[in-house]
């Protein structure tokens, strides 16, 4: 049987979903992965003093820190996302002031540039220096934070899916709202079908596709966004520029794990279309769908939609 649970986690809606012999086990299941991800939000948060990312960001420019090797081994692949995207992915992305990019009503209008550049100088991969042998990490400049917003949630899921694996699951589903894992098949021995959010009406789809050992991850401007000029401006920040991106409303990402689909969403929002596809077709297992403002959609080379 089926059975599912959607929890609030993580500041976000997530929805496990585990096929097994009755209620009771796949709830104990989805307890054992309910638990595996507020474990990791405890870690990532950067909401309590008590977390591994605030005391790293309490000691940006002072001193390096000592750090479990699980969030340092999360922080190298993050490194290495970086190198990848030339920055377009940067976790250093947490100086960019709150106050500055609110995206409420009260915004209307874009600040000069010189300020939104300001904004943006803390931002760079490049002064997170971290040590291997000690498993320590050291922001190089004081006022520099770090946040795990752009890979977090997909990590979340990949390590439920992997806890639910070792339990015993042999097929489910976590979505981590919106980036989601999935591994076995339904009940009927069919892979499990996904669907694409339509970016303009939040609760219809656009498309489906059957997959199964596949994650997917889609980062869209309709959740926050604002209006200047006629023009809408995502939340999604271009790290260099200190500006919000435009031009895009929504990425879709399928890889073979969440974290990379969680990760690579938000960069390709940010190098634009044509870029964007180019650099995701150089990458093997990985497909990209995106939709512009004008409803246009852009595939790379190795999707198949049904």
């Amino acid at each position: 049987m089926l059975h599912k649970r959607i929890e609030k986690l993580m500041g976000n809606r997530f929805e496990i979903s585990v096929i097994g012999p009755d209620e009771n086990w796949c709830s104990e299941k989805i307890t054992l992965a309910v638990q595996e991800i507020k474990r990791i939000e405890d870690q990532l948060t950067t909401f309590s003093n008590q977390s591994v990312t605030f005391k790293i960001n309490e000691n940006a420019g002072i001193r390096p820190i000592k750090i479990p090797d699980e969030i340092f081994s999360l922080i190298q692949r993050c490194q290495m996302i970086s190198k990848i995207t030339q920055g377009a992915f940067d976790i250093t992305y947490g100086g960019i002031d709150k106050k500055f990019w609110n995206f409420d009503l009260k915004m209307t209008s874009l600040p000069d540039p010189e300020t939104a550049k300001k904004t943006v100088e803390l931002i760079n991969y490049e002064n997170i220096i971290l040590d291997e042998v000690e498993k320590t990490i050291f922001l190089r400049k004081k006022g520099m934070r770090i946040g795990f917003g752009g890979i977090g949630k997909g990590y979340a899921a990949e390590m439920a899916k992997k806890k639910l694996l070792e339990n015993g699951v042999e097929s489910g589903i976590v979505n981590a709202a919106g980036d989601l894992s999935a591994w076995g098949f339904q009940e009927n021995g069919q892979p499990w079908t996904i669907g694409i959010a339509n970016p303009n009406l939040r609760n219809s789809i656009f498309s489906t596709f059957k997959i199964t050992n596949t994650a997917v991850a889609t980062s869209g401007n309709y959740e926050k966004f604002v209006i200047i000029n006629n023009k809408k401006y995502s939340h999604t920040i271009d790290p260099k520029t200190g500006f919000p991106v435009s031009g895009i409303k929504s990425v879709t990402i399928i890889a073979e794990n969440a974290e990379i689909a969680d990760a690579l969403a938000t960069p390709v929002t940010v190098m634009g279309i044509q870029v964007g596809l180019d650099f995701i077709n150089q990458l093997k297992h990985i497909g990209c769908i995106i939709i512009d403002d004008f409803d246009n959609k852009y595939f790379s080379k190795n999707i198949k939609l049904t």
